[in-house]
């Protein structure tokens, strides 16, 4: 069941309107939209060439809802994201039930996503050395330093059960995908994720197993919305698909897709390609 139903854009006076990032074509155009843009689909693909705006305007919802972000920074704080918070207090958004629940990702944060995990497993850690010396040299009983153990022990223990280890300890593809089944699979109540290019660490194989969990998320009665440039990722069933190579973004079906028709011409005959490259 889709939480977030659509978002209507109000864009600044004056000089403001000509800056980053509301110059953005697809973000101007918003505007021009008098019932907003929908996004009452249990999976939303936002598609286009780089450059066409659809990683702003993701980022701009992720910082008008608030969600969790799986980065070194949350949205707040992030300085590469003052453009979105400029942006998402420009966006009205429209809900069925708000939730704060779920995440929010852009693919080149990850590794900084990994090494927050790793930094935080040590404070754990180091946390759980200082009690243990200070209880011993306390003389405390057993049982109290058991106390006092148990939090830290079970934080250590949940953050190593999720992730089924260190992410930053397997290859860049296969922690992606553990991440995904880690936060996305495992189920629990209905939530919002946001996803900036998820398939950019994945092998195709890997994005067909990224496509079933999408697939269970939005059945399970999460939504997602997503910015990719991948055909399989597209075609996520009952998935809405907007064109940011139009301005504003317009619906448009999986095979009428350019980054689909072109793939699929390219596979069929790579040579013709070849030879104008």
């Amino acid at each position: 069941m889709p939480h977030l139903l659509a978002l209507r854009y109000r864009p600044p006076a004056g000089r403001a309107a000509e800056a980053h990032p509301f110059a953005v074509p697809a973000v101007r155009a918003l505007a021009a939209l008098a019932d907003g843009l929908a996004l009452d689909a249990p999976v939303t693909c936002f598609v286009g060439e780089n450059g066409t705006g659809k990683s702003t305007l993701l980022e701009g919802i992720a910082a008008a809802v608030g969600v969790p972000t799986a980065g070194s920074e949350e949205i707040a704080r992030d300085p590469t994201l003052a453009p979105a918070r400029a942006l998402a207090a420009r966006l009205a958004l429209s809900w069925r039930a708000r939730t704060q629940r779920g995440l929010f990702l852009r693919a080149e944060d990850f590794f900084g996503f990994a090494q927050r995990l790793r930094r935080e497993r040590a404070e754990l850690e180091a946390r759980l050395v200082a009690v243990e010396a200070e209880y011993r040299a306390a003389d405390r009983s057993a049982h109290a330093l058991a106390l006092a153990r148990g939090p830290l022990v079970a934080s250590i223990r949940a953050m190593q059960a999720r992730y089924d280890g260190e992410l930053d300890a397997r290859s860049h593809g296969e922690s992606f995908l553990t991440f995904f089944q880690a936060r996305l699979a495992r189920g629990g109540e209905p939530a919002l994720y946001l996803l900036d290019e998820p398939e950019a660490a994945l092998s195709p194989q890997r994005q067909l197993a990224l496509l079933a969990i999408l697939g269970d998320v939005a059945a399970a009665g999460s939504q997602v919305i997503l910015a990719t440039h991948s055909p399989i990722l597209l075609a996520c069933p009952g998935a809405r698909l907007y064109s940011f190579d139009e301005a504003p973004p317009a619906a448009v079906a999986w095979e009428s897709v350019e980054h689909v028709r072109l793939t699929r011409e390219f596979l069929a005959a790579p040579e013709r390609y070849l030879r104008h490259l």
